[in-house]
């Protein structure tokens, strides 16, 4: 869009896609209008049919340009964290300067710089999606944030480069141009929410973030304010639904509404007596079942989902983070959630709701964050971005390391409607990455606690 202080975000959900318009006001992200759509043409967060993700994506827009009055021709879209990659990466520049003499820092220097730290060599079904910025150096002094003004003759950078799958990537930006859209920026959705939903000490000390969305559930740990675990399983909301279908007999739409107006995640928030009228499949009249029952359904997928994200968790040896977990997505919005997921984590628990208007609901997590972090982006990172969206990259071997490899989805079949917790399995690999040399290191924190904890996943991830 023409005016920079607009900003549309563009959440591609496996249930619905939201559009949110927000306009920045003085520094305060106001939304301004938000439009909502039922789509299929998505499994388990991955874009299978291009013209009804598309179709989907021109009625969402359509109705948020018309609350907000804006005509809409660029969108901040975010992407799955399926198959998702890091390296951390090194660049370095020499600035072209008279005899080696010192100059002034310019911002072609910083693009320059971000070309060189992105010198890494991906395998071919995979493309840069983000490179955030650690810290840039000049003439080995480091821990600068913006190095333009500052006068030297050699520019470093330390970043974290995300990857994901080409296909997944095309075919979200196939989607969105065939519903007459331009991409503005694609962002990875556990690095928009930690970003931007998290305040600066859950950012630096350590968050759990678990999104649980429609299609999967995303598992993501924010540390030292970078995104240093994601893992996705490929159950959420939809299978919720699915087996509420099943054990009652019911339409899927019947039991998407029995879920949302009725039920729990925590069945013992729910009474037995407390009747709901069920439309069974085969029967004349309504059956009766009690607001329980229906909830133990609930809750059973909700457990295995919890234990699930907990297995893989304990299977890399997290430690408890000061940060504790956040909650997100639609599932979320279950009563009782918080308790449940006290069962499986530690800490403090709270489910994130936003504040705003038209969307007080944590469903709409996610496409907020997407225009908070656009809003929130500096110049400097702005400039590195244009290098991402732009590609351009400089070809070089390079070993890169495996972030999160996701399990192909498949079907699982309904569990019993009994609140007992269901077993899990995982075929997830986790790698670490090096990290090049530094000549100093971050100031350390005082709090022997924090720093076991940073300590641990410096050595892990890095």
């Amino acid at each position: 869009m023409q005016n920079t202080q607009l900003y549309v975000g563009l959440d591609i959900g496996t249930t619905s896609i939201k559009v949110l318009v927000c306009e920045n006001v003085k520094g305060d992200l106001k939304v301004i209008g938000v439009g909502t759509q039922p789509t299929t043409g998505l499994n388990r967060g991955v874009i299978v049919d291009i013209d009804k993700t598309a179709s989907a994506i021109s009625q969402a827009v359509a109705q948020a340009a018309e609350k907000s009055g804006v005509q809409i021709r660029e969108v901040v879209v975010g992407l799955p964290a399926n198959y998702l990659r890091l390296s951390e990466v090194h660049g370095m520049v020499t600035l072209n300067t008279e005899q080696g003499q010192s100059r002034e820092i310019t911002d072609q220097d910083v693009i320059d710089v971000a070309q060189a730290t992105m010198n890494q060599a991906l395998s071919p079904d995979q493309e840069p999606i983000d490179l955030v910025i650690r810290d840039f150096a000049v003439d080995r002094f480091t821990g600068i944030k913006d190095p333009r003004g500052m006068v030297g003759v050699r520019l470093e950078m330390w970043a974290t480069m995300y990857s994901g799958l080409t296909t997944v990537i095309h075919n979200a930006r196939k989607a969105v141009e065939q519903a007459g859209l331009n991409v503005q920026d694609f962002v990875i959705a556990p690095i928009a929410t930690g970003f931007n939903l998290l305040n600066d000490g859950e950012q630096d000390f350590g968050t759990l973030m678990i999104d649980l969305g429609g299609g999967q559930t995303t598992t993501s740990i924010i540390l030292d304010h970078q995104l240093k675990f994601a893992y996705v399983d490929p159950e959420g909301g939809q299978l919720i639904t699915h087996d509420i279908s099943e054990v009652l007999n019911t339409s899927q739409r019947n039991a998407e509404q029995l879920k949302r107006d009725h039920g729990f995640a925590n069945s013992e928030l729910a009474s037995d007596d407390v009747q709901l009228p069920v439309e069974v499949v085969g029967k004349n009249q309504p059956v009766n079942i009690s607001e329980k029952y229906l909830s133990e359904i609930i809750e059973a997928r909700v457990r295995q989902i919890f234990e699930r994200a907990k297995n893989q968790l304990d299977s890399v040896q997290a430690p408890d983070l000061p940060g504790g977990l956040v909650l997100t997505g639609g599932v979320a919005a279950l009563p009782g959630i918080k308790e449940l997921a006290s069962e499986y984590f530690s800490g403090n628990i709270k489910v994130f709701v936003p504040d705003q208007m038209g969307i007080r609901h944590p469903g709409f997590s996610q496409v907020l964050a997407l225009c908070r972090y656009e809003s929130n982006l500096s110049e400097v990172e702005q400039l590195v971005k244009l290098v991402v969206n732009q590609g351009a990259l400089i070809e070089s071997p390079h070993q890169y390391g495996q972030f999160q490899n996701v399990p192909e989805p498949q079907y699982r079949p309904p569990v019993a409607p009994t609140p007992r917790r269901a077993a899990s399995e995982g075929d997830n690999n986790q790698s670490d990455t090096p990290r090049p040399s530094r000549p100093n290191q971050r100031k350390s924190s005082s709090n022997p606690t924090i720093e076991k904890v940073k300590g641990f996943f410096s050595n892990f991830f890095d």
